[in-house]
């Protein structure tokens, strides 16, 4: 999607729709399949994995504890392609734009400004992910479950890090809040036809099919 705008108000919408309903994640699913590029979607495929693997395992806990383990790992196996998709959509200066154009040059600036650096922490993310399965192929390590918890952790602790490094070098150049910038966006025909499709997903999640249909 050109427009940053309907780009991320679809991935809310889908997501909400995803989270609300199986009906709903199934319909957002297909919505993924026709509007996205499935490949560059997935092009962190390694690290979409891992936390498939997670929600995996999450969801054959729930299972086994009597509940409905396999629509939780469905609708959260949507949730993560929608946001992977977003991810791999989404341009710098993104959400400054879009939080601006919504809220205005200070609550809007603030918040986008946030969900910027939100986005610089998981590129950092996935870059640590890389640096450490090379290190792992180096030492002649495999990787598997029992990699998961320590990997976490190395993740983590180096997001803590970068953020509080962000946060001391915005201290240090005195910024408080709030900032100018004058967005522009283009929408194309496809954006519009893809967020109103966005928009009955989230319709179809909410709405019971037996109120279309005379069962």
């Amino acid at each position: 999607m050109a427009d940053a705008r309907i780009r991320l108000v679809s991935a809310a919408l889908l997501s909400v729709a995803a989270f609300v309903s199986l009906q709903g994640a199934l319909a957002a699913g297909i919505w993924w399949l026709i509007f996205t590029g499935r490949q560059k979607s997935l092009r962190n495929q390694r690290v979409i994995g891992m936390m498939i693997l997670l929600i995996a395992i999450v969801s054959a806990l729930i299972f086994l504890s009597g509940k409905d383990g396999l629509s939780y790992f469905v609708r959260m196996c949507v949730i993560i392609l929608i946001g992977a998709w977003l991810y791999a959509g989404q341009q710098h200066g993104d959400f400054l734009r879009t939080g601006v154009w919504c809220l205005g040059k200070k609550t809007g600036f603030t918040l986008g400004l946030i969900a910027e650096m939100g986005m610089l922490v998981a590129e950092g993310l996935s870059e640590d992910f890389t640096r450490i399965r090379i290190a792992q192929s180096l030492k002649g390590l495999r990787w598997g479950p029992d990699m998961i918890l320590p990997t976490g952790i190395v993740l983590i602790h180096s997001a803590l890090a970068r953020a509080q490094d962000t946060t001391e070098l915005l201290a240090v150049r005195g910024y408080r809040d709030g900032g100018s910038m004058c967005p522009h966006f283009a929408p194309t025909r496809s954006d519009l036809v893809a967020g109103t499709g966005a928009i009955c997903v989230l319709f179809f999640a909410i709405v019971s099919v037996s109120e279309f249909f005379i069962l």
